[in-house]
């Protein structure tokens, strides 16, 4: 059992998140960034019980929303630069409880809907989502951390532009939707549920969008 996470805020943009944690996180930047320029470029928005974070690069967050339930969702809206993957970095910002309140404690049910704006120039014909609790290290099945892994018929996955979805669960939680295209300047649509049984304080997921090969 984890003990309780730093005192949750409103769902609304911060620049930068509270909390030790999250202070050693800013210093490292700090002196990692030539010119301690890094201070402007963390970017940390707040909503339910978690923050969500473009730290890693690679794309910009445009705003969040949501509690994390089937009828108020967490809602991301992105704009990804690149045909690349980006890491989405997901926090704990309130206490951990099992079944707890959402909103109120992170209970390890997190009902997401994530927008993404394709600003990369090219047509994206897939994308993926990958979880991972340790970052660049795959979610392995046991670990709680997964795209609903216990439901074998999910009725919550879904996408504005993709007709199908696979889920994987070994030795990947990953989720793949395809049959579908998404031109540039044009936005997508994701909705499914994440579930984390065994929940830490930080955790990952990756976006993987796919361009013709050939």
């Amino acid at each position: 059992m984890r003990i309780p996470g730093p005192a949750g805020f409103s769902s609304t943009r911060v620049l930068f998140p509270p909390g030790q944690a999250f202070r050693a996180l800013l210093l490292a930047l700090l002196v990692l960034a030539p010119g301690h320029a890094a201070a402007d470029e963390v970017k940390v928005w707040a909503a339910g019980a978690y923050s969500f974070s473009d730290e890693l690069g690679g794309f910009r967050i445009t705003g969040a929303s949501g509690i994390g339930t089937k009828d108020d969702p967490l809602v991301i809206t992105e704009e990804l630069n690149s045909s690349t993957p980006v890491t989405l970095t997901i926090r704990t910002t309130k206490p951990i409880q099992a079944f707890g309140a959402a909103g109120e404690f992170a209970n390890g049910i997190m009902y997401m809907r994530i927008d993404v704006l394709n600003h990369s120039g090219q047509a994206w014909i897939e994308f993926q989502f990958e979880l991972q609790e340790i970052l660049n290290r795959p979610s392995v099945f046991g670990d709680g951390l997964s795209f609903d892994q216990r439901n074998k018929t999910p009725d919550n996955i879904w996408s504005s532009n993709f007709a199908d979805f696979d889920r994987d669960f070994e030795p990947y939680d990953r989720l793949l939707f395809r049959n579908g295209k998404v031109d540039p300047l044009k936005t997508a649509r994701f909705e499914f549920l994440m579930t984390d049984y065994t929940p830490r304080w930080t955790f990952y997921l990756v976006q993987d969008p796919r361009i013709p090969t050939g």
